[in-house]
């Protein structure tokens, strides 16, 4: 859980209490993916269900030295494939409205726009809700 925290800290603009990761493990584990490289952590996502078939991502982060190469694709798609078998139908997450790259990112994966909170993060930023929706 340690390479996590310290990943995270590099890489999400946001700062989360170290206490919030096992939480989210323990309280869902199959939603708490990472992959490897050389067995060094370079990549995580965390994913929740909020009901029987909406859930959120948390967060996702990949390291930089590693980006480009398709590991967050692998998790989303690992995490979207975990949420199908458990027939969550609705997943969304929030991201920045100046992350451009996230954004291209999650529509190239067929997340869309939905909304939008004013001031969502805790530097006054803006915030897009996406969501993605299973294909029955």
């Amino acid at each position: 859980m340690f390479d996590v925290l310290k990943l995270s800290s590099q890489v999400l603009s946001e700062q989360y209490n170290p206490t919030l990761f096992n939480l989210f493990y323990e309280s869902c584990p199959w939603g708490f993916w990472t992959a490897h490289h050389y067995q060094q952590l370079v990549g995580f996502i965390v994913g929740i269900p909020f009901s029987h078939d909406f859930a959120k991502i948390l967060m996702i982060g990949v390291d930089p030295a590693v980006r480009k190469k398709g590991i967050g694709s692998q998790l989303l798609k690992q995490l979207l494939t975990e949420f199908s078998k458990r027939n969550i139908s609705t997943i969304e997450l929030e991201v920045a409205v100046s992350n451009k790259t996230a954004i291209n990112f999650y529509q190239k994966h067929d997340f869309t726009i939905v909304d939008e909170f004013s001031k969502f993060y805790q530097n006054g930023e803006d915030a897009y809700i996406m969501q993605w929706t299973a294909v029955h």
